[in-house]
């Protein structure tokens, strides 16, 4: 496994982003394990997340777009601290642009937070973990009505490697197959798993015999 990728897994760790246990996740799954980007929160996480970020999507996607879309509302900082840590990277700047959830009617009005989106713009979304897909239901629209605008792919930062709401394939690879676009992930649930297993990191051992065997479990029923 790249360096990169195993920095990125303890860093997950070290900021309590990544954790293991018994959760109820937001489309209704139990799981042994959860990631709340929501968890980053000084300046230095979100410093570092964006470098992260940033090298994933330059990695996938090249300087090929023009902005970052961040789903409301953890994606919000995930769209700014990238664009931050992408131009000062790579020396090319990109917008950045997240949704409201509510349509403002005065002053910035509208829906869209940060830069417009134009007739030809180049978007990558941008969000932390994608579940079963049906974040993408509500931002694909949002994003489709700003204009004639061509969507580049998906940047999460971990793929759950479960499937998503058609119940056959991954949630990445579905929507990679729903809407035409790549999905891409830094590290997998497999990397976490082959960094971790058994392995002592910060004198913990973050997944033993019995975590490993709730994580098989729950593969075996939304693995994909």
């Amino acid at each position: 496994m790249e360096q990169y990728k195993q920095e990125f897994i303890e860093f997950m760790v070290d900021s309590q982003v990544l954790k293991f246990g018994e959760f109820t996740l937001k489309s209704g799954r139990k799981s042994p394990f959860f990631m709340n980007a929501g968890a980053y929160v000084t300046g230095t996480q979100l410093s570092r997340l964006g470098e992260y970020y940033a090298k994933a999507i330059h990695d996938n996607f090249g300087d090929d777009f023009d902005v970052l879309f961040g789903p409301a509302y953890k994606g919000i900082p995930l769209s700014v601290a990238t664009t931050i840590a992408y131009s000062r990277l790579y020396g090319k700047d990109i917008r950045y642009c997240s949704n409201r959830k509510e349509i403002k009617d005065h002053g910035d009005v509208g829906i869209l937070l940060g830069s417009n989106i134009k007739d030809g713009d180049r978007v990558v979304i941008i969000e932390d973990v994608t579940t079963s897909g049906k974040s993408i239901e509500e931002t694909f629209p949002i994003i489709k009505a700003q204009g004639n605008v061509e969507i580049k792919g998906l940047m999460v930062s971990l793929n759950r490697m479960e499937k998503g709401l058609g119940g056959k394939v991954s949630a990445l690879q579905e929507i990679k197959e729903k809407y035409g676009f790549d999905a891409h992930a830094i590290v997998t649930m497999q990397d976490v798993i082959e960094h971790l297993y058994n392995r002592p990191y910060q004198g913990k051992i973050y997944i033993d015999d019995t975590l490993k065997a709730a994580i098989d479990k729950n593969y075996e029923s939304y693995g994909a």
